[in-house]
């Protein structure tokens, strides 16, 4: 359970539409939408941020560094919810738990270790990013560009998840039915809320 109390639909037309859109999507309220139930108009500038950023990006890309994020940052919400994505016609649920225990050791490329390695950095302490952290990603092919995609991806992982662990939001229960070795590497902070099946 949260430590707020979370309002229902009745909250105001925004709260209302908003948690509606979110069941059309995922077939129930997610905890993390309800969370925002108070500042609806918050998850809508996030999403419309989080779009921005993604336009940007590959798919396989975005989630490798949020994943990277989200481990430096002990989400187990995030971890869950993203790894999930990349269960989807990405990588098998082992390759998904290697990458979330030891990038270093998981079946993705060198460009990939290096772009991970640098958003793990990036949230753990960005004042410690120097230009030869830089220069390595141009190295395996960055542009610019994509050096900059990386690290908002990574930027606003944080907002994200200090918002829901600050507020002691916890993943959805509907992440127990992941496989149990890969879900043990994902949870790597709060536990999933069990008072919920979904």
């Amino acid at each position: 359970m949260p430590f707020i109390e979370t309002p229902d639909a009745s909250a105001g037309e925004q709260t209302a539409a908003m948690y509606a859109q979110a069941e059309a999507g995922y077939g129930y309220l997610p905890n993390m939408v309800r969370s925002f139930g108070h500042r609806p108009e918050v998850m809508a500038n996030w999403s419309a941020l989080l779009a921005s950023i993604k336009a940007n990006m590959d798919l396989r890309r975005y989630e490798l560094v949020t994943m990277a994020a989200a481990r430096e940052l002990r989400s187990s919400y995030c971890m869950l919810a993203h790894g999930s994505v990349l269960l989807h016609d990405i990588f098998t649920a082992d390759e998904v738990r290697q990458i979330a225990e030891n990038p270093n050791e998981a079946p993705i490329d060198e460009a990939e270790r290096a772009i991970m390695r640098f958003a793990a950095k990036v949230v753990r302490d960005a004042t410690a990013i120097e230009k030869p952290d830089v220069d390595a990603l141009k190295r395996h092919g960055l542009s610019d560009a994509e050096i900059c995609d990386v690290v908002t991806a990574a930027a606003v992982r944080c907002f994200f998840s200090k918002t829901l662990d600050a507020l002691g939001v916890q993943a959805d229960g509907i992440y127990e039915k992941l496989e149990p070795g890969l879900k043990a590497a994902l949870v790597v902070g709060r536990p999933i809320d069990e008072t919920a099946s979904n």
